[in-house]
């Protein structure tokens, strides 16, 4: 597994290995025994897959030996498989399966041992065709984010900056499909791990169309692209910047204001026809603060204060760490959390205490709570929404400066000891809640591909809510977010290799 070197080590406690109680699970297909791969599956995920096998009828072995016929395998290079394979001299080699894991999925979907087919098949490379492949050969790249695992070493800045530039320019200018073009080509270099050096580098590459071709070209030969250094220079381009960047204010009012001949945040505000929502006026007021990047440190800081204003609630509340953050970031525009509650129904009860406790404990600067609107009966949704029909709110609270904003300039005349951050809460119900860790945890384009691969690829419809399989006409359950992927046939991508 890749290491971002913007993270920390990953130290992964081993669970201990637990000797299934195999009379408890009834052996239902005489003839096949499977034998999971540890090996780049990872030991959780391996017993994770081991008891679902198992409970569905399937005899696993813990331990490789002859009466193994069924190899399952997950992320390991055919090469190196076989290497392994063959170093345990097992007897019939030429009679096993060597499978990847899409047949162990579709198996469990199936509820029983689907026919092997030749494109489940871990082939076994011939010595003629290791020589015959040249040996700068490039691994195949998918088209959708969640198959590629995107970590936050970019090896490609130069040019997926000025593809972020072009797709906001096209969003503020609401050509969606140009936008999403642009997202789709950075969010494919990103997961790149190497450098281009050449346009020979992109050959085969997915999402990149001869519009984005041509701006590669450029960079390669100028170092910048002149379309992006217009935008940038652009007078339009800069105020819509500007105006977005207030909380509460949108694409779409930034034009409104900007039709209107206004340039600066002080002219919106002198402005008499301009009347700002709550949301709006409260982005204005703390202007100086929330526009600036919230910091690790300020995160926890806020995580630590809910974690102690929920425990006078309830014990059994738990509360998660979501977005930016929790896929490795060390600053964003705001923080996330999932609070979720055993007892379904007191979802917005939870939120609606918390609102009240930061309100007595003078921290609240705004709320804006949002009642549940979830209602199964109106799923499955076909369209991508960012936002979801859980209970949540917006705030914006007071943070106290100290230790975890250190570094951070104040005002020379602002004798304040604290700062306002931003802070958005949402409490699914529990038996939601692996759906909406996944859908808040993002990033938005990994999110947009994920849902764009279930319907074309497994004719399902997935969103913050809910797994609808459109050809069983029925909604799949999920208690992780490893079981989604599962039930996806995709493999698990960590948070900290989602940012597409």
């Amino acid at each position: 597994m890749l290491q971002s070197p913007f993270l920390p080590p990953v130290r992964k406690r081993r669970r201990p290995e637990m000797t299934p109680a195999r009379v408890q699970h009834e052996v239902r297909f005489e003839g096949v025994t499977l034998y999971l791969v540890e090996r780049r599956m990872g030991s959780s995920r391996r017993n994770f897959l081991t008891h679902l096998a198992r409970s569905k009828g399937f005899c696993v072995h813990d331990i490789l030996s002859s009466e193994v016929t069924h190899i399952v395998a997950e992320g390991n290079p055919a090469e190196e498989l076989w290497s392994w394979l063959e170093e345990h001299h097992l007897r019939d080699m030429c009679n096993l399966h060597v499978l990847d894991i899409r047949w162990f999925t579709e198996s469990m979907q199936a509820g029983r041992p689907v026919a092997v087919e030749t494109r489940h098949y871990i082939q076994k490379p011939s010595s003629k065709l290791k020589t015959a492949l040249p040996a700068t050969s490039k691994p195949t790249v998918s088209q959708y984010a969640c198959q590629r695992r995107t970590t936050l070493d970019n090896q490609n800045k130069i040019f997926t900056d000025a593809f972020e530039v072009l797709a906001e320019s096209n969003e503020f200018l609401d050509s969606r499909g140009q936008c999403l073009a642009f997202r789709r080509a950075a969010s494919v270099l990103k997961s790149l791990q190497f450098t281009l050096r050449s346009l020979d580098d992109i050959e085969g590459l997915p999402c990149l169309g001869e519009q984005i071709k041509s701006v590669i070209e450029e960079i390669f030969e100028f170092r910048t692209c002149s379309k992006v250094e217009e935008i940038l220079r652009d007078e339009k381009y800069q105020t819509l910047k500007l105006f977005t960047s207030v909380f509460g204010v949108g694409p779409k009012t930034a034009e409104k204001w900007y039709r209107k001949g206004l340039r600066t945040l002080k002219a919106v505000l002198a402005e008499p026809d301009i009347h700002l929502n709550k949301m709006q006026e409260a982005g204005f007021l703390y202007y100086e603060d929330i526009s600036k990047s919230v910091s690790k440190a300020d995160a926890q800081a806020v995580e630590t204060l809910i974690k102690d204003t929920i425990s006078y609630y309830s014990s059994d509340t738990k509360l998660f760490l979501t977005g930016g953050f929790r896929r490795g970031k060390e600053h964003g525009h705001d923080v996330d959390f999932i609070l979720t509650t055993p007892e379904i129904g007191k979802e917005q009860a939870l939120l609606l205490f918390l609102i009240d406790k930061f309100k007595n404990l003078g921290i609240l600067l705004y709320s804006d709570f949002q009642e549940s609107t979830f209602d199964i009966q109106k799923l499955p949704s076909c369209k991508f929404e960012a936002m979801d029909h859980f209970p949540k709110c917006f705030l914006i609270l007071k943070l106290k400066t100290g230790e975890q904003t250190a570094g951070v300039q104040q005002n020379q005349n602002d004798s304040r000891d604290w700062k306002a951050i931003r802070v958005d809460l949402v409490a699914p119900p529990a038996d939601r809640y692996a759906f909406a860790m996944l859908g808040w945890t993002g990033s938005t384009q990994f999110e947009r591909d994920l849902r764009r691969y279930a319907r074309k690829e497994r004719r399902m419809l997935l969103d913050n809510h809910a797994l609808y399989d459109k050809t069983k006409h029925a909604f799949l359950e999920a208690q992780t977010e490893e079981e989604i992927f599962d039930l996806l046939g995709l493999e698990y991508i960590e948070p900290w290799q989602r940012n597409a």
